[in-house]
């Protein structure tokens, strides 16, 4: 009963989870960006094209009239949220007409923005003169700060492992719930026959 149970539980927080995993908020939602990424931006010297861009802050700088971050470019997941576990895209720099306090804005921190391209701007990076693309950026959306969980858990959607003393020991990929990616196959159930009956006389 408890096998069932479990299994059922499964899939309806399965289904939940697929339903709700790419809601855009409302700030960084369109359709109209452009498919390019800040590598390819800065090789094209890229200038007017509307681009939705985010990746982990690396830096805050207050101007003038204005706000830049210095952004390490990552590829976003269905819902806009930058992905950590893939390769770098590129810096880049997005500048937004105001004050973001850094404070607020820390280091480490995923942020995602909406914005177009400005052409490239060229500063250091430690010694190196790096190229960067750069945003005039009309959103910037700062995540909420990924959740830290034990090993055998990973945020966001509970891949690709998860799990728990009741759930078992993993599933999304890992341990006899993994299904592929995120699904796979089934879960294989062992029954034990019953042992044999005392001999007589014992």
């Amino acid at each position: 009963m408890r096998q069932i149970l479990k299994i059922s539980a499964f899939a309806i927080g399965a289904g939940t989870l697929l339903a709700g995993c790419a809601t855009i908020p409302a700030p960084l939602a369109g359709n109209d960006f452009a498919a390019t990424t800040p590598q390819q931006a800065v090789a094209q010297n890229a200038s007017g094209q509307r681009v939705r861009w985010g990746g982990e802050i690396i830096k805050v700088e207050p101007r003038a009239d204005r706000t830049c971050l210095e952004i390490l470019g990552r590829e976003l997941y269905d819902d806009a949220r930058p992905k950590r576990r893939d390769q770098s895209q590129g810096r880049f720099v997005a500048c937004k007409q105001g004050f973001l306090d850094p404070a607020e804005y820390p280091a480490g921190r995923d942020v995602t923005v909406v914005g177009s391209l400005a052409g490239n701007e060229r500063h250091k990076v430690g010694d190196y003169d790096y190229t960067f693309a750069k945003v005039d950026a009309s959103e910037v959306y700062l995540w909420p700060k990924r959740a830290d969980y034990p090993p055998g858990y990973y945020d966001p959607f509970w891949g690709p492992c998860y799990g728990d003393p009741f759930w078992g020991p993993g599933w999304g990929g890992c341990g006899r719930w993994g299904w592929g990616g995120y699904w796979g196959g089934p879960p294989v159930v062992i029954v034990r026959p019953n042992p044999p009956p005392p001999k007589p006389g014992k």
